[in-house]
């Protein structure tokens, strides 16, 4: 059956099984890196930010849908303890980071701290500033000291955001992902925007730069961040037939979307994604 022809139904299935297959190769080759990370003792972290329904957790499925589970782990940590509160912010993730061999994926991490807690006055200003200053000399030392950190943030239209809210309140099957911060993403949008920018300008350096992953194709999305994580690596037996070259219009290093949104600021007054 193509694409064409069908009930609607069954034209999506075929849409999805062919997008699906497309992924095959790069799932391939994460298996590759999996395997040299193990080889090699080496500790890789790889955080992933950005907006409520931005993609996040589809693309972690897909990224560990073949891995060894012995030799990676998803963290997705909740609110912390009355005791975690009283811990150095950045303990309950260290707690989490990577033995030698092993990947860890963050759905969301430490960057809450970054971006939704001081939106929703989950921190005080003090804090906020206290992990701003403190952060880039973390990820330095982190990785001075072997580990190997992706940085990526998934970046989604206000309208896309919008569509897949109210799908998720529509479907049964999905509406537990409508959590009460997201059914308030909407009006915060501005606030979340500023807060991305002062996150990029002041997180994104040299040793541990932002990686933008547009997600409007949620597809599309998912396979340029498998490339993303394949090229923080040298492992060795890539495929020469596989095409690692990231896509410009989705794959968007953090200083040039910092460009893009200071020259948005300049023509309109103010950002506007």
């Amino acid at each position: 059956m193509d694409t064409e022809s069908g009930t609607p139904d069954e034209r999506k299935a075929v849409r999805r099984r062919r997008q699906e297959l497309t992924l095959r190769p790069y799932q391939v080759e994460l298996l590759k890196l999996q395997r040299h990370l193990e080889q090699q003792g080496r500790r890789m972290i790889v955080l992933f930010e950005g907006r409520d329904a931005a993609g996040k957790g589809g693309t972690i499925r897909r990224v560990t849908r073949y891995m060894n589970e012995k030799h990676y782990r998803v963290v997705a940590l909740g609110k912390p303890s009355e005791t975690q509160r009283t811990q150095w912010y950045f303990q309950r993730y260290v707690e989490q980071f990577p033995h030698g061999g092993e990947m860890v994926l963050f759905d969301r991490s430490w960057y809450n701290r970054a971006v939704v807690e001081p939106i929703f006055g989950f921190c005080t200003d003090d804090e906020y500033q206290a992990f701003m200053r403190g952060v880039t000399g973390f990820e330095k030392d982190l990785v001075r000291q072997g580990t190997i950190l992706v940085k990526l943030y998934f970046s989604v239209t206000k309208e896309e955001q919008a569509r897949r809210f109210d799908r998720r309140r529509s479907d049964p099957l999905r509406e537990w992902k409508l959590s009460e911060i997201d059914v308030q993403a909407q009006e915060h949008w501005d606030e979340f925007t500023e807060m991305k920018y002062r996150m990029l300008k002041r997180t994104s350096t040299n040793d541990a730069p932002w990686t933008i992953v547009r997600s409007e194709d949620k597809h599309l999305a998912r396979l340029e961040a498998m490339k993303v994580i394949l090229n923080a690596v040298d492992y060795v037996g890539r495929d020469p037939a596989v095409n690692f070259v990231p896509d410009p219009e989705i794959v968007v290093p953090g200083g040039h979307e910092l460009a893009i949104m200071e020259a948005e600021r300049i023509r309109d007054g103010r950002f506007t994604g």
